[in-house]
């Protein structure tokens, strides 16, 4: 889902995280790439209740984002289905989320010419070199890289125990599916949560 553009278009990636940006992890055709960790220290089976941070990395200031409400409804999903109860009075758990995008160039580099060739150059008998720009050319590929990671904090130690993190070609939105499409990056990340609230 790469876009072959000329270098010089290339934008500085705003600190901004839309939701429909956001969205478009999930609708490359290869998928995001999921990864995750967790605290092998921690005390999974001690925790029972879920709930999120005051304010989510992925708000605006002053309000909550689309992306903060369409994120919190698919991980109560998520933690609601692996026996966890939502609860913002003391949980065991508290929900964060993070995101980011950037501008990423990569540039294939040329194929070598084969010994001896002089391409459009050779009528002139090899009395001197091509220039070494011409008829080879490197391809550049612009393309909006999206970084989402959902994050599992115990609320006691004020501490990290457990990351999601979903990474891809952000570069091509249709906000129409904003929803749908988090949805499925969600469960994509959580599908790689190893663990069950305690019964």
């Amino acid at each position: 889902m790469r876009t072959h553009l000329p270098t010089q278009i290339v934008s500085r990636a705003r600190g901004v995280f839309g939701a429909a940006a956001l969205a478009a992890l999930a609708g490359c055709a290869t998928g995001p790439d999921i990864r995750t960790d967790y605290n092998r220290t921690a005390d999974f089976s001690a925790y029972r209740t879920f709930g999120f941070v005051a304010r989510p990395g992925t708000d605006r200031q002053g309000y909550e984002s689309l992306t903060t409400q369409y994120l919190k409804t698919a991980v109560q999903r998520e933690m609601t289905a692996r026996g966890y109860r939502y609860t913002q009075q003391s949980p065991d758990l508290l929900v964060n989320f993070n995101a980011r995008l950037r501008q990423k160039v990569v540039s294939d580099p040329a194929p070598m010419p084969p010994p001896g060739y002089m391409g459009y150059y050779a009528y002139r008998g090899g009395m001197y070199g091509p220039w070494p720009g011409y008829g080879f050319y490197n391809d550049t590929y612009v393309y909006t890289e999206g970084t989402l990671n959902i994050d599992l904090v115990d609320a006691r130690k004020n501490q990290l125990v457990w990351e999601g993190v979903a990474q891809g070609d952000a570069s091509r939105v249709d906000p129409q599916d904003s929803q749908p499409a988090l949805d499925a990056v969600v469960t994509q990340i959580f599908a790689k949560y190893p663990f069950r609230a305690a019964p």
